[in-house]
């Protein structure tokens, strides 16, 4: 690894780290003191997908331009029983349409085209994440293994 390489990776880390310790965001871009996404969270890691749904519903009234709003309220939707994926698709194409450079709608859209058999999109999404994990990132390689069991699962 060249000089220049060493400090450019060097840097990112010390500035990744830096940021983490402040606490300064969420895991999804926003505020880490957002009491809308830390209930959304919360109900999400108890798999109580209603309760992230209705709290999420009532944040995107007051705040609709909040990306990570809509994409946890898709994916709060495509978890729950019988997923609505039209209404998934709407809300993560507002996600991306706020932030086209949020990760976590990117695999999450990807999973979402991968349930309705459109592999072809799921691997739009991979590829866009290619570009914007300038390093490796827990959402690019967790959509590679989805769309690598997809086609596992797909040969004959």
């Amino acid at each position: 690894m060249n000089h220049f390489t060493r400090l450019l990776v060097t840097t990112g880390l010390a500035a990744s780290a830096i940021a983490f310790a402040a606490g300064d965001v969420s895991e999804y871009g926003g505020p880490s003191g957002d009491p809308a996404l830390a209930s959304a969270q919360a109900a999400i890691a108890r798999k109580d997908w209603a309760a992230a749904q209705s709290g999420l519903q009532k944040a995107l009234a007051g705040s609709p331009q909040n990306a990570d709003y809509h994409n946890l309220y898709a994916y709060s939707i495509r978890k729950g029983s019988n997923p609505d994926m039209a209404l998934v698709f709407k809300h993560y194409g507002e996600a991306l349409r706020i932030n086209p450079k949020h990760r976590g709608a990117h695999e999450y859209v990807g999973e979402a085209y991968l349930m309705v058999n459109d592999l072809p999109k799921a691997k739009q999404h991979l590829a866009a994440l290619d570009k914007l994990c300038f390093l490796p990132c827990e959402e690019h390689s967790d959509l590679k293994k989805a769309i690598a069991a997809y086609e596992a699962r797909r040969k004959p």
